[in-house]
C-alpha cells in the first residue's frame, strides 16, 4: 500500500472543515497509565509506590448531573442541577511479601480504628488524593509523557474487596477498592474538567470561576 494513501484512512470531511490528508488522530491507548497515591496508609506526603506498581486495573471518574424539570404549559424544560462523582474502582494485585495488603489495611484504620472501634475526629485525618496518569509508551532512557491526568481530591476507601481464593485458576490474588472523592480535575489545564473558564450570564462572560 502506498503511504500516501495511509493519510486517507479517517472519515472524509467538507473541504471546509479539514485538509482531505489530515489521516486519523492517534488514539490514547487503555493499557499505558499509572496511578498515583499520596497521603494513603501512613501519615506521609510521599506517594506510595508500592500501589503504582501492583495496579492491575483503573476506571475513570464518571460525572453526573441530577436533572430539574420545569413542567411548563405543552412541554417540560430541563436544567443541571448539582452534580455528583461516581466513585472509582482500582484493582490491585496483592503480593506475597504483605507490602499492598498493609497499606490498605493502615488506610481502612485511619478512617476507622476496627481494634478499639474509634473513628477519625475529620475527614483530613484520613483523605488521600489520587492521580491517574495517561502516557505515551516512553519508558528507560526515554522518559514518558504524560498525557491526561486525573486528579482525585478527598479520596477515601469506601469498600476494599479482598477476593477469593480458587484452586482451578493461575490468576494472582487481587483487591478490588472503590474510591469515594469529593472533585475531580483534568490536567494539563486548559484540556478539559477544571479548565478556567469564565462565567456567563446571557453570553456575557462574568468572571473566571472553574
Amino acid at each position: 500500500m502506498p503511504s500516501a494513501s495511509l493519510n486517507k484512512m479517517t472519515v472524509p470531511l467538507a473541504s471546509d472543515q479539514s485538509a482531505s490528508d489530515q489521516g486519523l488522530l492517534m488514539p490514547k491507548l487503555k493499557y499505558r497509565f499509572r496511578v498515583i497515591f499520596e497521603n494513603f496508609g501512613p501519615q506521609s506526603a510521599t506517594p506510595v509506590t508500592e500501589l503504582t506498581k501492583q495496579v492491575v486495573s483503573f476506571t475513570r471518574p464518571t460525572l453526573t448531573f441530577e436533572e430539574i424539570p420545569l413542567p411548563i404549559y405543552n412541554s417540560t424544560l430541563k436544567l443541571a442541577g448539582r452534580h455528583s462523582w461516581g466513585d472509582v474502582t482500582c484493582s490491585v494485585r496483592d503480593d506475597a511479601g504483605g507490602n499492598i495488603t498493609t497499606l490498605i489495611g493502615q488506610q481502612m484504620q485511619k478512617q476507622m480504628d476496627f481494634l478499639e472501634m474509634s473513628s477519625a475526629a475529620s475527614g483530613i485525618d484520613y483523605k488521600f488524593i489520587t492521580k491517574v496518569e495517561v502516557l505515551d509508551g516512553g519508558n528507560g532512557a526515554t522518559a514518558p509523557v504524560v498525557l491526561e491526568t486525573f486528579e482525585l481530591y478527598g479520596c477515601y476507601l469506601k469498600a476494599a474487596n479482598y477476593g477469593d481464593l480458587n484452586y482451578g485458576t493461575n490468576e494472582a490474588v487481587t483487591i478490588e477498592m472503590s474510591i469515594a472523592y469529593d472533585n475531580a480535575n483534568q490536567t494539563p489545564t486548559g484540556v478539559g474538567v477544571g479548565t478556567g473558564f469564565g462565567r456567563t450570564i446571557a453570553g456575557a462572560v462574568t468572571g473566571a470561576g472553574q
